[in-house]
């Protein structure tokens, strides 16, 4: 599995239910990477998507533990076993963990890649993703020249997980 995750500088995620920022180079390179794969997101997340509405030309499993709760369009799952059982029916590199914090939490430890967008800038936030420097599993396999979006610098990395958990 892999995940998405844009950090501040504090590994901030998000603030008020909301994301720091929208990068629009960001944003593409998500969709590319994303495409046609699966989706893992929780019910907040899926809140702040235009409209509410699931991502298109992607299955969007969404996690909540309403029991009552429904998307058209996604599959919806209610705990960690079941959205494990889920997952079964997907090839592994298919999957694609995009948040939120709680969703993060749950799951980065199962993924052996990692996307992150670090933004140059420390941002007010109560929403945040673990920090990967510090996670002695996690190693920085690659890394962009330093981007720009107006006056914000950010960097794409790609870290790897030496021994993720199995599902």
């Amino acid at each position: 599995m892999q995940l998405f995750v844009a950090v501040d500088q504090n590994w901030a995620i998000g603030n008020g239910n909301k994301l720091l920022v929208r990068i629009p180079e960001d944003q593409k390179y998500f969709r590319q990477m994303t495409m046609g794969h699966v989706v893992v997101l929780g019910r907040k997340t899926l809140a702040e998507f235009p409209g509410g509405l699931p991502l298109k030309g992607r299955t969007n499993i969404i996690l909540s533990t309403d029991e009552n709760y429904t998307v058209k369009g996604a599959v919806v799952v209610h705990s960690k076993e079941e959205l494990f059982q889920e997952l079964t029916k997907y090839q592994s590199d298919e999957i694609f963990i995009i948040g939120g914090e709680s969703v993060y939490n749950m799951l980065y430890e199962y993924c052996d890649t990692a996307h992150v967008t670090k933004i140059n800038y420390s941002y007010q936030a109560d929403r945040h993703f673990p920090n990967l420097d510090r996670e002695q599993n996690w190693v920085v396999t690659g890394d962009s020249e330093e981007q720009t979006y107006f006056d914000l610098e950010y960097y794409f990395y790609r870290y790897e997980n030496k021994s993720p958990k199995k599902l």
